[in-house]
């Protein structure tokens, strides 16, 4: 393996595989250690065509097993963490939180613990050869709670989470923080808002609206479908990613934004539109007549929407995507899979 080893966790996720494709394109210098645990939301099969690749190596293992961790940096000489690995799916985590607590915050502490003592001799004293090593932290948006109708997340937004997700988030995130702080770590965070694109689990919105349309079945959509969410492209996530890790000072957190603000239901219809274009009902009527209102879910928040001035103006991020070439890209991703 290459020169630079860098620890991808969850890297057989939904923005982690993405991630992973993105990162071994662009940087041949890179060796990618990706360790995941393979959960339900996980699939192996979107980075089969790199297992026989130089700068690839899969173990399959959990952030919070200490002895696997220790066997990971003991035998690679890890010089960067890119923390992606994380439960994410709100409804399960109002059912199991506890699953979020193992995961989020003691599978984050473990590594940053183990970074601490690999990377440096004591506190703010690095040890040669870790002198640029980075841990770089992925969180989200929730993490800040919910939105009226004005307004919008910016890096001094107060943490108020409203789920066992987005508290287990938040609790990573102040974890991740405190290192840099108390140790001297260097670390990185970005928040971003809701990703869409290829390899998203089935249980979340855009692969449900598209899978039960194209099944005919009921589009289910929580409340009224007032609920507003900021999307963002995970390619677009992919390269801010990539100059955060490579540009920000340490200490810092950027949040990630689409500008792509939509009410759930406005984005159904959207993507109802799309299939009717491009797989059109074979009794001709319209893929919303299929749209359910179904009962709201607890603790549900209104409205996310980023402020990514900071990383556009700090460090020049433009996310580059147009919403509807991506949503497009996205659809025909999930038809090649469904149909």
């Amino acid at each position: 393996m290459g020169q630079q080893t860098i620890l991808v966790t969850g890297g057989s996720g939904f923005i982690g595989s993405n991630f992973i494709k993105y990162i071994i394109n662009k940087y041949p210098q890179y060796s990618i250690i990706n360790l995941d645990v393979l959960t339900y939301a996980a699939n192996p099969q979107f980075l089969e065509h790199f297992k026989d690749h130089p700068q690839y190596k899969f173990i399959q293992g959990n952030i919070c097993n200490k002895q696997l961790i220790d066997k990971i940096f003991a035998e690679y000489n890890i010089h960067d963490v890119i923390h992606f690995a994380a439960e994410s799916h709100v409804d399960n985590s109002i059912q199991t939180p506890e699953v979020f607590i193992q995961s989020n915050i003691l599978g984050t502490f473990v590594l940053l613990d183990k970074v601490k003592n690999v990377w440096l001799d004591e506190n703010y004293k690095v040890k040669a050869g870790f002198e640029t090593s980075r841990f770089h932290h992925i969180s989200t948006d929730e993490v800040f709670g919910s939105l009226g109708q004005e307004g919008l997340f910016s890096e001094f937004t107060p943490y108020m989470p409203n789920s066992p997700y987005s508290a287990s988030k938040a609790a990573s995130d102040h974890l991740v923080r405190a290192y840099n702080k108390t140790y001297g770590l260097n670390t990185t965070l970005t928040n971003c808002s809701n990703n869409f694109g290829p390899h998203q689990h089935d249980e979340k919105l855009i692969p449900t609206i598209i899978r039960n349309a194209i099944n005919n079945n009921s589009i289910p959509v929580y409340g009224k479908g007032e609920n507003i969410r900021d999307w963002l492209f995970v390619e677009d996530h992919c390269k801010a990613i990539d100059l955060v890790f490579h540009r920000s000072e340490s200490g810092q957190t950027y949040n990630i934004g689409g500008n792509n603000e939509l009410r759930n239901i406005d984005l159904v219809y959207s993507i109802c539109r799309k299939l009717d274009e491009l797989v059109p009902r074979k009794n001709h009527t319209k893929y919303e007549d299929l749209i359910t209102f179904v009962p709201d879910r607890p603790g549900h928040d209104l409205r996310y929407a980023i402020d990514a001035s900071k990383i556009e103006n700090v460090l020049g991020f433009k996310e580059i995507s147009k919403f509807d070439d991506a949503i497009e890209k996205t659809i025909q991703w999930y038809l090649a899979k469904y149909i």
